[in-house]
């Protein structure tokens, strides 16, 4: 559990916050005194004033006032559950200053600002009286990195970005690629992570049209995965390999489209230097 010290606020010195505190073993009769004070009070602004609203706004803020001055305020906030998010982000999020009358925080308001980082899953908040704001976060669990368009973002298990900087950390995680990818790239990686032979080999899964995926290898090939039939085409791969050492070849490619057929594309030969004294030029495209 981490504790992040609230600011401070400004309106309200520590001389102030101090002499309060001498006073609190009369806290009673000064409590009853000032009730009645502000219950007379508010009666008076509500009979005078022309908006009846916004006194009521004002007898509560002084309502409010007086209670964190007999030690209801806010002077510590504990967050569990952090791991990623950033506590300045969080704290921001909360927008609370040391010394704000605790009474009038809203636990709904501040989950509501918490879950709206890109971290938080969920959140939970509790006022623990006297001082104490206490929030439980559920942070999104880090699934792969997602490309598109030359940019890096990490995406959770739903495919919902959570960060699109300093992805750098995450770099281990499975990558995929092209628009469409994310939403749908859980099925896929689920299914190569029960075959270690072609996981420790798949360096990208590659969308392709948003219909069918290929599967960039280690060695360079792209392996060429039928729509819709998916798990399938990569238990066969997997068996393939396991008899062939397929995944291991020098091949440009390995088509398994059809149901009924593979294709290997092997790396084209280089072609052969030319001979002595053969001079090579360029033509112009026609």
């Amino acid at each position: 559990m981490r504790r992040l010290k609230a600011p401070a606020k400004t309106r309200r010195p520590g001389r102030i916050r101090l002499l309060l505190r001498r006073a609190r073993r009369h806290a009673r009769p000064i409590a009853l005194g000032a009730i009645a004070i502000i219950g007379f009070g508010g009666a008076v602004a509500l009979w005078r004033a022309a908006e009846p609203g916004r006194a009521v706004e004002a007898w509560q803020d002084a309502a409010l006032d007086l209670t964190a001055s007999w030690g209801l305020s806010v002077e510590e906030i504990t967050v569990e559950g952090r791991r990623h998010a950033s506590g300045a982000d969080l704290l921001d999020a909360i927008g609370l200053s040391r010394g704000a009358p605790i009474l009038a925080v809203s636990p709904t308001i501040l989950r509501e600002r918490v879950e709206a980082l890109d971290w938080v899953e969920s959140a939970t908040v509790q006022r623990r009286l006297p001082r104490q704001i206490h929030v439980v976060v559920t942070e999104r669990t880090p699934y792969a990195l997602w490309q598109r368009q030359g940019r890096f973002a990490l995406i959770d298990r739903t495919g919902r970005v959570i960060v699109e900087n300093d992805v750098a950390p995450f770099a281990e995680l499975p990558l995929v690629v092209g628009a469409g990818a994310a939403p749908v790239a859980a099925s896929l990686l689920d299914e190569i992570a029960r075959f270690p032979e072609v996981r420790l080999r798949v360096t990208a899964a590659i969308r392709v049209a948003e219909r069918r995926w290929n599967l960039r290898l280690a060695s360079g090939a792209d392996v060429l995965l039928p729509e819709g039939a998916e798990v399938a085409a990569i238990e066969r791969l997997a068996a393939l390999h396991r008899d062939a050492g397929l995944l291991d070849r020098g091949l440009a490619a390995i088509d398994m489209r059809l149901p009924d057929r593979l294709v290997l594309r092997p790396v084209p030969a280089p072609e052969p230097p030319p001979a002595n004294g053969a001079r090579t030029t360029a033509r112009r495209p026609t």
